[in-house]
């Protein structure tokens, strides 16, 4: 079978060449959605350091992103910051905070217990968004501006462009891919692996798991916070439903249906569950039926997710090649013992 290492990144490298091209015959209603998928296959990637690399399902994430995503909004509504490093600074900063205070808590549990806490300390987020009227209440806020990058009074970037947005937003997709990459070929990966596989040997290794834990819960954090950015920037509005547990559960069934630990996978499956819905919601007013039947489906089907499905197509593919090497050897040795023996008559 070839290399799995090698395939993934390229793999990852012809989505992005696809998703680039994209705008080239695409018409403005998909490029929008695809600019949807990038956003949400970044939230995807930091929830997979946390699930598929350190083996910590939390159902808490989306209180990072949408921190992010709040700062944000309250920025440019209440104190007029269209200045895009300033507003990205602060808008990490948070989430960065509320990952440390969150994971802090969390690390010291593990299996349906953290899920619990998570959550728990997920939802005291979205209560403080959701009953506070500075942050705009249930109703939510919208954007008043876009964010922009100016240098000498000239406008380098303007994310009110659409178009410049999704190629900024594509570049941070490839940015925290490139990052989660090297983190997970790294010593501390290879730590984070090893809790996930065996956390007591681990420890008695002699590595402080609840401080790799806690890491890579800040570093899960700083790239929801991104997401929760770029989202923010993209649909123009923030609402406490971006804090809520059930985007922590749409964002998880992102990286469980595309495949875990891979990061690949969750670029997939935000693809898939991003497309399914769109395409079912045109055909039945019970779309969420039917999407969530194809969920329960590749979860019973396929394991490993969709970038599973692939690995088997290759390694069909692989099979019947060496099949067919061997079948040609095997008749080249008769065809020989042949000759021989008729050489010997």
């Amino acid at each position: 079978m070839p290399n799995r290492p090698l395939v993934l990144p390229l793999l990852f490298a012809l989505l992005c060449l696809g998703i680039a091209l994209f705008p080239l015959v695409g018409d403005t209603f998909y490029v929008r959605l695809v600019a949807k998928i990038v956003v949400l296959a970044i939230f995807a990637m930091s929830l997979d350091l946390l699930v598929g690399y350190t083996g910590l399902v939390t159902l808490g994430h989306a209180a990072f992103s949408g921190t992010a995503g709040y700062v944000t909004a309250a920025l440019v509504n209440k104190a007029g910051i269209v200045d895009l490093p300033t507003l990205l600074v602060a808008a990490l900063g948070a989430a960065g905070v509320t990952a440390l205070v969150i994971g802090w808590i969390s690390v010291r549990t593990s299996g349906i217990y953290l899920i619990m806490i998570t959550l728990a300390l997920g939802q005291m987020v979205f209560f403080f968004f959701h009953d506070v009227a500075f942050w705009g209440g249930a109703d939510g806020v919208n954007l008043a501006a876009k964010p922009e990058l100016t240098m000498g009074g000239v406008t380098l970037l303007d994310l009110a462009d659409r178009m410049v947005f999704y190629y900024v937003a594509l570049a941070c997709l490839v940015f925290v891919y490139a990052l989660l990459f090297m983190v997970s070929k790294a010593p501390f990966g290879q730590v984070l692996r090893g809790i996930r596989i065996n956390e007591g040997r681990t420890r008695a290794l002699g590595h402080d798991v609840q401080r790799y834990k806690l890491a890579a819960f800040v570093i899960a954090g700083l790239l929801a916070g991104l997401a929760g950015f770029l989202e923010v920037v993209r649909s123009g509005f923030i609402s406490p439903a971006h804090v809520n547990w059930h985007e922590s559960a749409t964002v998880l069934i992102v990286v469980i249906l595309g495949g875990m630990g891979t990061l690949v996978g969750p670029v997939i499956g935000a693809a898939a569950l991003v497309l399914l819905e769109d395409w079912f919601a045109d055909l039945t007013v019970h779309w969420k039926l039917f999407v969530g039947l194809f969920v329960i489906a590749v979860v019973l089907v396929l394991p490993s997710g969709l970038i599973g499905l692939a690995s088997r197509i290759g390694a069909l593919r692989w099979s019947h090649r060496l099949r067919g090497r061997r079948g040609q050897s095997a008749v080249s040795k008769g065809a020989e013992v042949a000759r021989e023996g008729a050489g010997d008559a």
